[in-house]
């Protein structure tokens, strides 16, 4: 939120300083803060509804679209967390003009790293999780490998919640297995524990539970 001083602001009178020189008696004002912060790239938000009487596309609605911190977070605490959501809904946070579908140019070669979570988890992980996710996309947390995110989706359903890192290329093996490391580090995912990658073309010609994973971490 930007902060400049108002025009209406009361200056504090002229006085002599210790030195017997005059101040301005105007407030000097830290740049910092009302410079916002830019991000390396602008994101856009989107909202799915699961409304049957629609088709897919009208389902999906873009909310805002940001580039700086400062925006992200405003947006952020203005919506709804994952875990208030009614089942069927997803939010997707993409790159801009990058839409949230696999038929999209920069998706349709690639795939996602699919964290699949349980009943308990949408009140002990979810927000937590996914909050973690979009801070990674918009802090660009995978260094050179950041230029594969396409973004990332997170599915509110009734058997259990998901949530996907979504990357432009499904054979570019290297970036996609970083990706998938840096991300399971900073969900704090226990070693034990694996994720999956799936590239969108296996996963468009199979049912989700029976899609195989291209790779693991």
């Amino acid at each position: 939120m930007d902060t400049a001083v108002p025009d209406n602001e009361v200056h504090t009178p002229t006085l002599p300083d210790e030195d017997g020189a005059e101040e301005t008696g105007q407030e000097i004002v830290n740049p910092e803060s009302y410079i916002k912060h830019p991000l390396q790239n602008r994101w856009s938000l989107w909202f799915f509804k699961n409304d049957k009487s629609k088709t897919w596309q009208a389902n999906l609605r873009l909310i805002s679209k940001f580039d700086t911190v400062e925006d992200f977070w405003a947006l952020y605490n203005h919506i709804q967390l994952s875990s208030n959501l009614i089942s069927g809904c997803d939010y997707s946070l993409f790159k801009d003009g990058i839409e949230p579908m696999w038929e999209d140019e920069r998706n349709k070669r690639g795939g996602r790293w699919l964290l699949t979570l349980n009943k308990q988890q949408r009140r002990l992980d979810l927000d937590r999780f996914w909050l973690e996710t979009l801070l990674c996309l918009v802090g660009e947390a995978f260094g050179d490998s950041s230029d594969q995110v396409c973004g990332a989706v997170v599915n509110i359903r009734t058997k259990g919640d998901k949530i996907a890192v979504w990357t432009s290329d499904y054979e570019n093996r290297d970036a996609v297995t970083l990706i998938g490391s840096i991300y399971k580090d900073r969900l704090g995912l226990p070693a034990k524990m694996t994720i999956g990658y799936q590239s969108h073309s296996d996963t468009a010609t199979k049912s989700g539970s029976t899609t195989k994973n291209r790779f693991v971490v």
